[in-house]
């Protein structure tokens, strides 16, 4: 298991990807461990060809911000690599994703991993071809984004290593169900950082079209802690998640956080304009009386309400709508607030943004709301 300094969870709030990510980088002290010469390569996720507004892709100013701390840092070598899902085409990706121009600003490499030699492997009697060049990176830095999963319920570092399979294996790993083939590719790929982008991320589709912003972004070295940590914010229980269970199991990491892991960077001041919010976060917004609720408060609130029953959405209609955001502070009476601008109401969820998870629990507890 982890230990140590490896343990730590560094979440920055903010909208802004590139200075938030040299702002996390120079947080947990990474400049110290980029010896002369060393190469980094990174590995978003660009499943398919739709820019990071879609809540589907790594947004290309976390990797700009990556690639500009690292020049700073003096390192010369920077190899951008990642194999779009089946059916997709990782090159039309960078172009769309704007990753193509991030290429030709700081005169690094892309990797198209469909195109790459494999190695095989067989884990605990599963067989597995995985990327040469994942394997022989250097200096790993996985960069998946937050977000749901129509078939793993949830994708972030565990599952974003996928992308270092060829097709063929993609396709075995679903006939296989997904959940053990990710934990046993993870015992064999070890990313030396993880750097997630929860900017904005789907909602329930690893394809985006329903993204809601969250703005952190999410830095540490346990897979396993890390996607605890980010089911935790879309309010998905680990029950849920058989596959960082079974990561957990296998030694790559462990599901246990405690306050004292997460160190908060920030606050994020950016409001959420609810009249732009897309599809499901539209519709869940009927249960919300929102004023001047900052986004990463939002986000939270949106990502439970999504988890929960329609019979217990129904609770919250009328006048008895959620209460969240800052224009609430003071306010005090009947129904539910959520954040601490909210907490003066008969039921609260304290937090600074509070997480998905704890918001879901108070919600479905049966009580007076006044």
């Amino acid at each position: 298991m982890k230990s140590g300094a490896d343990e730590k969870i560094y979440v920055r709030y903010g909208a802004d990807g590139h200075d938030g990510a040299m702002e996390l980088l120079r947080a947990a002290g990474i400049a110290n461990e980029l010896k002369p010469g060393i190469s980094v390569a990174l590995k978003p996720n660009l499943v398919v060809a739709k820019p990071s507004s879609s809540g589907a892709t790594t947004s290309p100013l976390v990797i700009s911000g990556v690639v500009q701390f690292l020049r700073d840092c003096g390192v010369k070598t920077i190899t951008i690599m990642e194999g779009s899902w089946v059916g997709d085409n990782t090159k039309r990706a960078w172009r769309v994703c704007g990753y193509d121009e991030i290429a030709k600003r700081y005169g690094v490499r892309l990797l198209d991993l469909k195109d790459d030699a494999t190695r095989s492997f067989t884990v605990d009697g599963f067989d597995i071809d995985v990327c040469a060049s994942a394997l022989d990176a250097e200096y790993l830095i996985n960069m998946p984004v937050l977000k749901g999963h129509c078939q793993t319920v949830m994708t972030c570092a565990l599952k974003n290593l996928k992308g270092c399979l060829p097709d063929r294996e993609k396709r075995r790993f679903h006939q296989a169900g997904l959940h053990r083939p990710i934990a046993l590719l993870n015992t064999l790929l070890h990313p030396h950082l993880i750097l997630v982008d929860a900017l904005c991320g789907d909602i329930s589709f690893e394809e985006g079209g329903n993204p809601v912003e969250m703005n952190r972004l999410i830095l540490g070295r346990d897979p396993v802690k890390i996607d605890s940590y980010g089911a935790s914010l879309l309010g998905i229980s680990l029950g849920e998640l058989s596959h960082v269970t079974m990561a957990e199991t296998l030694g790559v990491g462990t599901t246990h956080i405690v306050d004292e892991d997460v160190i908060q960077i920030g606050r994020d001041g950016s409001r959420v304009v609810v009249g732009r919010l897309p599809g499901a976060a539209r519709e869940l917004a009927a249960y919300i009386n929102e004023k001047d609720a900052c986004s990463a408060c939002y986000a939270s609130l949106v990502h439970a309400l999504y988890r929960l029953d329609k019979k217990i959405l129904q609770r919250f209609t009328g006048d008895k709508r959620i209460k969240i955001g800052q224009g609430w502070r003071g306010a005090a009476g009947s129904g539910i607030g959520v954040g601490d601008c909210a907490s003066g109401f008969v039921k609260r969820v304290p937090g600074c943004p509070p997480k998905a998870d704890e918001i879901a629990k108070v919600l479905k507890e049966r009580g007076e709301l006044g």
